[in-house]
């Protein structure tokens, strides 16, 4: 096993340790980036002016009302902006639009001593508008051609040929809806500059380090001159990977402006009426089959609603392209995806970054399909599984396939499937009104950038002459217990006690260039080089702790806060007195760490290589019961066990597990985003801006009963102490409720029926799909 997967006798990772922050969250202690603006004397509000249309045109602006508005300081627009006026990475996010391209759209900002104030002075701005043509729905962009960034196709073998020679051939369209990132901390900035005019911006954000770039290029300075700090965020997602950056800019703009501190927090409305969601797909396809249920071609349009602009909606589309097989080996492929522009919200990134999308696509087919190839659903996906030595469409080997296999076995086991299906065919059989449901659904999802030069980290630990250690790394905290993580490997690689270790907040002056805590891979990448750094500063600390011993450097070992040697009876040294001894040897007691991952490689125009540095597997067994009278319905049990490699910390990846589920449930269930596509003046607005319109899970859409196993005997080589990524692939363990929930609606047709399914399969689609299976029924009596 390679060092970097190696673990020393004594490690801390793999502890069941709780979240670092868990006490603060509880007790309502812990700080986010708003609650800072309380303890700044004279911090301004910032207030957007937003556009009440869906596209619009600016004929005229004035803001003079604003500023009689008693409170009100300064209105900034676009002639403020001293650098670049645009937030985005794509040079199509205009800071302050000439031209409003959805409803809310940000034009002007106004700055006022408090809230109110603020609101106040943007509803007095006086905007007049040149209402244009526009477009709301995806299936209005594809009619109309409207289209943006690059097509790229993920293409092996033949598919048209092998669809021609198929036994049999399905053909359909797949539709998702997007997801609101309902974060529980709304999108917030706080900006302050010094004497020398250094600006401070405080952000909750999943990106520090892009945050400090797009600032540099609206500010028009240097990057050295500006530093972002992520404090902690409560929740994120992807939402605050990109999206944050606009309001660190108004914060910049407004702090520069003015010399006071400027704060930008949007409320729960705003937050959902300007910031982008995940991304809707349609997806039409045709699938062939062998009699014997091999799935042997599969030919697919994607499109993706990107919204106004790109954001990173071509590398969501191309993450999804790279996950159109799922678990499953299909050796012919044709996919395209596309990205439709219209005028609504700029999607961006959630949690599986297009991933979810593209295994929906083959997940809805299989679903399909099994009826009308006369299998069981989970007999038609374990006969598709990858084997070893098979590769992906796009050209990477899948390693550990075999796995896929043992965790399914694992799960059926444990969850008493056999057993569980006999038992609902008979509560089926005696219940004419409500039917139960039973499904098992698999995950293959690969972990990495896509982008390659995203997959490094940089760390920065310094060891005082106490023994207590500080570490900075690039990776944010949003509740995932990244930094708990980080304080396992540090303590770790250094031999040290949990509670010898702190974590600092992520800023840019500490560890620069840092990659977005984003694609899952915090912990591989901040933990290698957290790793790395340790154990340079380890390296020094055992010359001198071979010295206190009397032998060499190879034999000292650190253990549980003390240095001791191979050899040699005795406790010998503490940590904290190696460190002093160090100090007075003049001996460096901090470094600077990286790391890169290694062996990926990724040809974007062909849509083939190695992008990821390995797969993280799983499997979710899920019942249901459906009432036929309302399409209302329970999750009875769910069964999960996932790979987690050798876990770093058992008690927060468990977490992870079950709260990725549980947004997954929501997103393929319940969460339904819903525009105004009428042509009345409303047009364009979202009608679902609130928790009082928009579905989130709740504890009544729990599983009554919810197991969670991490897969035994995991270790990944060439990961950070043969851990694997935990982030983003439990979200789509949840297609196993959506396929349980077809499996009951089918429960009220008749035998060999194909049910369609709309997704989101909220109650009201489930009631129209019962009333389907219900009338087919009735025709064949």
């Amino acid at each position: 096993m390679s060092q970097l997967s190696q673990r020393p006798a004594f490690p801390a990772v793999g502890l069941a340790a709780p979240h670092e922050s868990a006490r603060l969250h509880a007790t309502g202690q812990a700080l986010y980036t708003d609650d800072l603006s309380a303890r700044m004397p004279g911090a301004l509000t910032a207030w957007p002016v937003p556009s009440p249309h869906a596209h619009a045109g600016i004929r005229s602006m004035d803001t003079s009302p604003a500023m009689d508005v008693p409170g009100v300081v300064r209105v900034l627009t676009a002639a403020d902006v001293p650098g670049l006026n645009d937030c985005g990475i794509k040079g199509d996010e205009p800071l302050f639009p000439s031209e409003a391209m959805f409803m809310g759209h940000a034009v002007a900002w106004v700055l006022a001593e408090d809230q109110d104030a603020a609101r106040a002075g943007a509803a007095a701005v006086v905007v007049e508008w040149e209402v244009l043509p526009s477009i709301v729905s995806i299936t209005e962009a594809i009619a109309a051609g409207s289209f943006q960034g690059a097509s790229r196709t993920v293409r092996r073998g033949d598919a048209a040929a092998a669809l021609a020679t198929a036994d049999r051939v399905l053909s359909g369209v797949t539709e998702c809806s997007g997801q609101e990132h309902f974060y529980l901390e709304t999108q917030a900035a706080l900006a302050t500059v010094d004497e020398g005019g250094q600006v401070f911006v405080q952000s909750s954000t999943q990106h520090p380090s892009e945050a400090q770039e797009i600032l540099a290029h609206v500010l028009a300075r240097p990057h050295h001159e500006i530093t972002v700090q992520s404090l902690r965020m409560g929740g994120g997602f992807g939402g605050k990977e990109m999206q944050s950056h606009g309001f660190a800019a108004i914060a910049a703009i407004g702090t520069l402006l003015t010399g006071r501190p400027v704060r930008v927090r949007l409320n729960r409305t705003l937050d959902m009426t300007m910031t982008g969601k995940r991304h809707g797909f349609h997806m039409s396809w045709d699938a062939g089959f062998s009699d014997a249920g091999e799935l042997l071609a599969l030919k697919a349009q994607l499109t993706s609603d990107g919204g106004w602009c790109l954001d990173m909606s071509e590398a969501v589309m191309a993450r999804a392209l790279c996950h159109v097989d799922n678990a499953y080996f299909i050796p012919n492929v044709e996919a395209t995806g596309r990205v439709a522009k219209s005028n609504v919200t700029s999607q961006t990134a959630f949690r599986g970054f297009g991933g979810p999308q593209g295994m929906l696509l083959v997940e809805d087919i299989l679903g399909r399909a099994a009826p009308l190839l006369g299998l069981t659903a989970e007999e038609l996906r374990s006969r598709n599984f990858y084997r070893e030595g098979q590769s992906t469409p796009y050209g990477m080997p899948v390693r550990h396939a075999s796995r896929i296999t043992t965790i399914w076995e694992e799960a059926l086991e444990r969850s008493g499937f056999a057993g569980r299906r006999r038992d609902i065919e008979a509560f089926n059989a005696a219940h004419p009104h409500s039917k139960r449901g039973l499904a098992i659904t698999p995950v293959k999802f690969g972990i990495s950038f896509n982008l390659v030069a995203f997959n490094q980290a940089g760390a920065l630990v310094h060891v005082y002459k106490d023994g207590s250690v500080l570490v900075n790394h690039g990776g944010t905290e949003m509740g995932q217990g990244l930094h708990t993580k980080m304080l396992q490997v540090a303590a770790t690689a250094l031999g040290l006690p949990l509670t010898a270790v702190r974590l600092a907040p992520t800023r840019t002056d500490k560890v620069p260039n840092t990659s977005a805590t984003a694609a899952s891979s915090g912990a591989d990448l901040n933990g290698g080089a957290v790793k790395n750094a340790c154990e340079q500063i380890l390296e020094r600390m055992a010359q001198v702790a071979g010295g206190m011993l009397g032998v060499s450097a190879r034999d000292v070992r650190f253990t549980e806060g003390r240095a001791t040697a191979l050899g040699v009876a005795g406790s010998g040294f503490s940590f904290a007195e190696v460190a002093m001894k160090a100090y007075l040897q003049r001996v460096q007691l901090w470094a600077a760490g990286h790391y890169r991952t290694e062996g990926l490689h990724w040809d974007v125009e062909s849509m083939q290589g190695e992008p990821f540095k390995y797969f993280a597997y799983g499997a979710a067994v899920a019942e249901v019961e459906v009432d036929g009278f309302t399409g209302a319905y329970t999750q009875r049990r769910v069964d999960i066990v996932h790979d987690a490699g050798d876990s770093l910390s058992p008690m927060v990846d468990i977490g992870q597990i079950e709260g990725g589920y549980v947004q997954g449930v929501g997103w393929l269930t319940l969460e339904d985003l819903r525009w105004d596509e009428g042509t009345g003046p409303g047009r364009g607005r979202l009608l679902t801006q609130s928790a009082s319109t928009y579905k989130l899970p709740s504890f009544s859409e729990m599983p009554t009963v919810f197991n969670v196993h991490l897969l035994q005997h995991a270790e990944e080589e060439g990961a950070v102490y043969g851990s694997k990524a935990v982030g983003e692939p439990p979200l789509m363990l949840a297609f196993a409720a959506r396929e349980a929930l077809r499996d009951a609606v089918g429960a009220f047709g008749p035998a060999g029926r194909s049910v369609t399914l709309a997704s989101p399969a909220t109650p009201e689609a489930v009631f129209w799909a019962v009333e389907e299976s219900r009338a087919a029924a009735a025709s064949e009596a």
